[in-house]
Order: structure tokens, then C-alpha cells, then sequence
């Protein structure tokens, strides 16, 4: 009898413990659910494209084609416009370079053959002394056509050349240094045709792009996650699309 009541009491002391755990254990999820609810906000992802301008497409071209092409995800096509815009850079700075080479040759060939001080000699100057022997030859000329005001001073804008060949040696070499500068205003058009031409392509790509985008679908994603008493937290993804 005395085992019998002590077994008893041992029984219960369990029951009420695993009552009291339980309770605890309800009471705790019921806290962690509704922290749940207050702090689980809705999570939204929009993958919706948007239309493309064709004024930023037209001055992204003009600073540099191949660009507004870019903008308009048809670079395939602009790449064409930026290499010959890179070329046409090349060939005029290698001009550029050239036709100076040239001048500061013909002045130091003239200096040491022709007898021409540099100092204060316009282009005309150096234009004049490749046809004339020499500033009398010149000035006489000037003389018997009176045209009196273009006759040079001996003394400031002296040259002589001592041989025709001489001087058909410089006029060569004037002539190559000009003729390169004029050849640069063709690259510089080059270069003008080769943006404008970029910006008509490019203006044609986003129209394109932009008649395409009116017939693609956009998605826009939703992510939440719905809490319920008794029940464990759900994670809800929501796909939404629009034409």
C-alpha cells in the first residue's frame, strides 16, 4: 500500500510537469506568431523594362558613335560606327602630325637656303617666296603692275634662293605640308557624316527596341510570408504579368 501511493504521487508530479511544459511551449509559439505577423513584410521584385529615349540616343552618338547604338542594346551594329570613328582619329592626328613635320621643314629649309629670317613671316610670306627667285624679283613685279602697298622691305623679308632647283625644292615641300592641311577638313567631314550616320541608326534601333518592348510581357514577383495560429509560417510567391 505504502509502494502503491508513492507510485501515485510520482505519476501525477510527471503529468503536471508535461501540462505545465506544454503550456509553456503553446504560449511561446503563440509570442514567436505574432512577432512573425508585425515583423514579416511583404517583399515585392518589378522586372519591368522600360522605353528608351531617342534624344539621349541621338546625343550619346554625337559624343561618340557607336553609343546611342548602345543605349539602344544594338551595339552588334554600332560597333561599326566606333571603330571608324577610332580610325578616322588615327589617320587625322597621323595627318596633323605630317603636315607640321613638313612646315617646320620647309621654314628651316628656307632659313638655311633661301636666307629667310622666321621671325614675323605670315603664311603668305612663305607662300610668295616659292614662286619668286628672290624679294627683288618680287618687288619688281609689284612695281611694274603698281600695286605698290605689296612690295616687301628688303631688310625685314629678305630671300634670295641661290638655284631654281632650290627653289622648286621648297615649293615642293610647302605644297606637301599644305596639301596635307587641306586633305584634314575631308577627315573632318568624315567625322561629322560618321556621328550623323550614327544617330540615325541609333534612332532607328530604339524605335525598334521600343516596338518591341510594347509587345513582351513584364513579370513583377511578390514574396510574403503568411503566418496562422496553430499552423507553421508559409512562404507565398506571387507571379503577376502584364502585356
Amino acid at each position: 500500500m505504502k509502494y502503491s501511493l508513492l507510485a501515485l504521487l510520482f505519476i501525477s508530479s510527471l503529468t503536471f510537469a508535461q501540462i505545465t511544459d506544454s503550456g509553456s511551449s503553446l504560449e511561446l509559439k503563440n509570442r514567436v506568431l505574432e512577432n512573425l505577423k508585425k515583423t514579416s513584410p511583404d517583399l515585392n521584385f518589378s522586372f519591368e523594362r522600360s522605353k528608351k529615349n531617342p534624344g539621349l540616343a541621338i546625343i550619346y552618338s554625337l559624343l561618340l558613335p557607336g553609343m546611342g547604338e548602345l543605349y539602344a542594346d544594338g551595339y552588334s551594329s554600332g560597333k561599326y560606327f566606333t571603330i571608324a570613328e577610332g580610325t578616322l582619329w588615327g589617320v587625322f592626328i597621323g595627318m596633323n602630325t605630317y603636315a607640321n613635320w613638313q612646315k617646320d621643314n620647309y621654314k628651316a629649309y628656307a632659313a638655311t637656303n633661301g636666307g629667310v629670317s622666321p621671325s614675323g613671316k605670315d603664311a603668305d610670306f612663305y607662300a610668295t617666296i616659292g614662286d619668286y627667285s628672290s624679294v627683288n624679283q618680287f618687288n619688281d613685279e609689284q612695281a611694274l603692275n603698281r600695286d605698290f602697298s605689296l612690295m616687301y622691305d628688303v631688310e625685314t623679308n629678305y630671300w634670295n634662293w641661290p638655284s631654281a632647283e632650290q627653289r622648286r625644292t621648297y615649293r615642293g615641300m610647302w605644297t606637301t605640308s599644305e596639301q596635307t592641311f587641306n586633305d584634314i577638313r575631308f577627315i573632318v567631314g568624315a567625322l561629322i557624316v560618321n556621328r550623323i550616320a550614327s544617330a540615325i541608326n541609333a534612332v532607328r534601333l530604339v524605335s525598334a527596341y521600343n516596338k518591341n518592348l510594347e509587345a513582351d510581357m513584364s513579370w513583377n514577383i511578390s514574396v510574403s510570408l503568411q503566418n496562422k495560429a496553430e499552423l507553421p509560417s508559409v512562404l507565398v510567391l506571387n507571379f503577376q504579368t502584364s502585356l
